[in-house]
């Protein structure tokens, strides 16, 4: 049984201004060519196909385009919703889709069986046992109980989602059995485990409830394929627990990973390999740190990579110029006759120059919504524990706001 890990798509990104339409279209192309190529049994994609939880409407067109030509390719399809996917908007084309041998799981439901599904090979044989697991939200396996510390909310959270990877994974050994046995199983999940290693396009889903899974809390499924980490990685360095990571960089702290899908070889033994297949870089990125007298040389560097009709985009971090406050224009005379497009510049802020100064020269384009409470705070004589939790607060409210956006 081959089967093709991928998630975190985030079709419809407008990463600073800038559509990934394009890098989008390329990459399924070259996974359908892959399919093709390695005789794929089946896809995952394990949450996040969506950036928004209403995608523009080329963005759905690329996931119905994509979903036809795949099943032409020969392999079947399985979409776990993630906690940027919206439940409705996932779940309203389940039953047209599954015509076309896609399986959408958006959300936990009530009945545990339509979460464990047969996957088949290409020849229409049964290949191995799936507990789809999407993005668990606490809502869906916990009520919450009023008097309870942040610990043990947390707990519960962790206890909870522990039982329902069990109850799920003991369904699918007796369907192991109805179907003769043999079978491989497979897990899915959406949500950070303890040791991941993420990056600044990855927001906090469990902010002061669940900070990561323990990966003790596991079932003993033959593979667990995972997604909302966008950086490839082992976790706890096992070979059977993966994260594929996003095909694309969704921010500029991923701009030197090398960006894969994993391809899995199980049989009735059970993991048999992982292949990452490295995913070409479709739009260059680059983000460059240094002085003004530092940045040409890095400009020519990068440029090699860039053509007029496709810029190379660049995040630009200064260091010792940061009190110029004429930084941006600066920047453009250094860029100009170059095929780079400048999308952010930031600011190392010495901590030798004075706060109030530092201030005066930042914009909100170089701050995040976090950053701009934190400076907030700063203004006001509070004491510790006050601080913590006016930040604690002010956390949750964002962590709801993006869920309900999502």
């Amino acid at each position: 049984m081959r089967i093709l890990h991928t998630s975190d798509w985030h079709l419809g990104q407008h990463f600073m201004g800038k559509t990934r339409q394009a890098e989008h279209q390329a990459f399924c192309r070259w996974l359908i060519e892959q399919v093709r190529e390695r005789q794929v049994d089946a896809v995952l994609i394990a949450g996040d196909v969506f950036d928004t939880g209403a995608p523009p409407s080329y963005a759905r067109e690329q996931y119905n385009q994509f979903i036809v030509e795949l099943r032409d390719a020969g392999a079947s399809l399985v979409v776990l919703g993630g906690n940027h996917d919206s439940v409705a908007m996932l779940g309203e084309s389940r039953t047209l889709l599954a015509q076309l041998d896609t399986r959408v799981v958006p959300t936990v439901g009530a009945e545990l069986d339509e979460q464990v599904l047969v996957l088949k090979r290409r020849s229409g044989a049964p290949g191995a046992i799936l507990c789809a697991i999407p993005f668990i939200r606490p809502r869906d396996v916990l009520q919450s109980q009023a008097g309870q510390s942040a610990a043990d909310k947390q707990l519960s959270l962790q206890q909870a989602i522990q039982d329902h990877y069990q109850q799920l994974f003991v369904l699918a050994e007796q369907r192991r059995v109805e179907l003769g046995g043999g079978l491989p199983i497979v897990a899915t999940g959406h949500l950070t485990t303890v040791g991941a290693s993420a990056s600044e396009s990855v927001r906090e889903i469990y902010v002061g409830a669940l900070e990561a899974f323990p990966t003790s809390a596991f079932p003993a499924a033959d593979y667990i394929a995972l997604g909302h980490i966008h950086r490839p990685q082992k976790v706890g360095g096992l070979e059977h627990i993966r994260y594929c990571g996003s095909p694309i960089p969704l921010s500029f702290d991923e701009a030197r990973q090398q960006k894969e899908v994993l391809l899995v070889e199980l049989d009735s033994i059970g993991l048999h390999k992982v292949e990452a297949l490295p995913v070409p870089r479709f739009q260059a990125l680059h983000s460059l740190r240094g002085a003004l007298a530092d940045l040409p040389a890095q400009l020519a560097e990068v440029s090699r990579e860039g053509t007029p009709e496709r810029p190379v985009w660049l995040e630009v971090m200064v260091s010792a110029d940061d009190y110029l406050n004429d930084l941006q224009a600066r920047l453009a005379s250094l860029c100009e006759g170059l095929p780079v497009e400048v999308l952010r510049i930031r600011r190392e802020r010495g901590n030798a120059q004075p706060g109030l100064v530092r201030e005066g020269r930042e914009t909100l384009d170089e701050l995040n919504p976090e950053e701009v409470f934190d400076k907030r705070l700063e203004s006001e004589e509070l004491d510790d524990a006050l601080r913590g939790n006016l930040l604690g607060l002010h956390r949750e409210v964002l962590a709801g706001l993006r869920e309900e956006q999502a």
